[in-house]
């Protein structure tokens, strides 16, 4: 469950959503009536907090973030925005992610430079920009209060190279070429909670300081970012969220909403975007259109995942048999068994229908299927009048992979146990953000020595798209080592099949060891 936060208006013009109404929508509800609707599955009693006196509202904030035993989600009330976006900001494994809107420069647009998901991702602390004519370094930019406006906000953060907010200002506290606006929603993982506790309690006694044009939840994820909190961002993407304060910003927010495709966007992200070279052009290019048909027919998830169990074992009895057209036939069928592995985690995101069972169901028989067609091989290499020594390169097989699914279970167990990375923190009562940025770069030079700069140069090296690829495939993911039985099998035989699978397993292993050995130094 997340405990869900709704902000009366905010510092600034008053606003009422409670009599606003979205015309452009079924039922002709208002905006509060239907941000409440939309946020009753996680939380059916959200807390609700009158703004309109700043040091009161933060520290009704801060009651709840002390009471809070789950993540918290905190939007104002007078927001329009999708389901979707919802759900994609709340379902983020940061300790704090925000919904920004950059200021378009350099031909940048808001959806670059975005969360990568990852509490701290290798990428540096500096935000360094292209020199723009007129404008000095930002190294030497002087720090400055932001008057300018974005959709009715101020402009007064500032977002770097690292994916989340490097520095915040507000009427009173300067911050360093402020590029960004925070539009509103505001997640906070449980473990931020204290956190964001203790900062909103701060925030309130110096909240005389703050102007009438400073938004609640710029001032949040100020003390925040202040406090050491690492606040990651996200911009709208193809989804909407706007704020809106009078009736004709309603109508344009609803007929500009209604306008968009949703559901294509929430089918986009049913698939994962870190998937191999293999899965994300071979596969993902159209099953995430066979997994809205299973899920618009009510197919569950372990459903899916049963027929892909069954044309495995199917692919399997094929390669038993040693003969070449059914040789042929065991490929297409391993490779649609792969198709369909991945279809039902899109289903599961698609219809958002998650399970303990289903996803213990996905990781077993994901190693079924694969030791069962390694049997399927052997059997059909020994019944073809071969030498049964292939069972030596089966078990190797089996074995290779056996381990590397258990070094991969036991790293990332340890991984998230380790605490996310600490970032340097600044009193609030500190007029501007130098002391911080001069933080962050001391915090850079350290990060850029020793095993921790190796790694931090193959991080950037990744940014080609070549080695991004090389990369995917060097490690061996499930669907180029489906992609590998199904084309040797067919084309070859077992033997080939099976040598391809150690050596590159083998190459996979290597690299993959040798990388997280490296990161347990750092």
């Amino acid at each position: 469950m997340t405990r869900v936060v709704l902000l009366g208006a905010s510092p600034g013009p008053e606003t009422s959503p409670t009599g606003l109404r979205l015309a452009a929508l079924t039922g002709n509800p208002t905006v509060a009536e239907r941000l409440r609707s939309q946020v009753t599955s996680m939380d059916p009693r959200p807390a609700t907090i009158e703004s309109g006196d700043v040091a009161a509202a933060l520290r009704a904030l801060a009651d709840v973030a002390a009471s809070a035993t789950e993540n918290l989600f905190i939007i104002p009330t007078n927001s329009v925005v999708h389901d979707e976006l919802i759900y994609q900001i709340t379902k983020s494994k940061r300790g704090a992610l925000a919904l920004v809107a950059k200021e378009p420069r350099y031909g940048i647009t808001e959806e670059a430079q975005e969360d990568t998901g990852q509490e701290d991702n290798g990428q540096e602390d500096s935000d360094d920009e292209p020199v723009q004519e007129g404008r000095v370094p930002i190294a030497e930019a002087e720090p400055e209060i932001g008057y300018d406006r974005l959709e009715g906000l101020p402009v007064r953060a500032r977002i770097g190279k690292s994916s989340r907010v490097v520095s915040v200002g507000t009427a009173y506290h300067a911050v360093t070429r402020p590029n960004a606006a925070l539009l509103g929603p505001l997640h906070v993982s449980a473990r931020n909670a204290p956190v964001l506790a203790q900062t909103c309690r701060e925030l309130a006694e110096i909240a005389h300081r703050f102007g009438d044009d400073d938004d609640l939840v710029q001032l949040i994820v100020f003390g925040l970012v202040r406090n050491g909190v690492s606040v990651g961002i996200r911009g709208r993407r193809d989804l909407f969220y706007r704020r809106v304060t009078t009736q004709e910003e309603v109508n344009e927010a609803g007929a500009e909403m209604t306008g968009m495709d949703e559901d294509r966007s929430r089918l986009n992200n049913a698939v994962k975007g870190a998937d191999g070279f293999f899965t994300t052009y071979f596969v993902s290019t159209y099953s995430r259109f066979i997994a809205r048909w299973a899920a618009r027919r009510g197919l569950t998830p372990n459903q899916v995942t049963l027929i892909s169990i069954a044309l495995g074992v199917a692919a399997a009895a094929c390669f038993a048999t040693g003969d070449r057209p059914w040789m042929v036939a065991g490929g297409i069928l391993i490779y649609f068994a792969f198709v369909f592995d991945c279809v039902d985690g899109q289903v599961a995101r698609y219809a958002r229908k998650f399970g303990v069972l289903g996803a213990w169901l996905d990781a077993t028989f994901d190693r079924f299927k694969e030791y069962v067609v390694f049997a399927g091989l052997a059997i059909g290499w020994v019944v073809s009048g071969n030498s049964e020594d292939i069972w030596i390169l089966a078990l190797a097989a089996l074995g290779l992979q056996s381990v590397r699914h258990l070094l991969d279970f036991s790293f990332g167990i340890s991984n998230r146990r380790k605490p996310p990375a600490k970032l340097p923190t600044l009193a609030l009562d500190a007029p501007d953000d130098r002391d911080l940025r001069e933080a962050l770069t001391r915090r850079k030079v350290e990060r850029s020595q020793g095993v921790r700069g190796v790694l931090k140069m193959w991080s950037k090296a990744g940014k080609n798209r070549a080695v991004h690829w090389a990369r995917k495939m060097i490690v061996f993911p499930i669907g180029e080592r489906f992609a590998a039985i199904a084309i040797t099998a067919a084309l070859f035989d077992a033997r080939i099949t099976f040598l391809t699978l150690v050596i590159w397993g083998s190459v996979a292993a290597i690299y993959t060891l040798t990388g997280r050995l490296m990161r347990s130094l750092v």
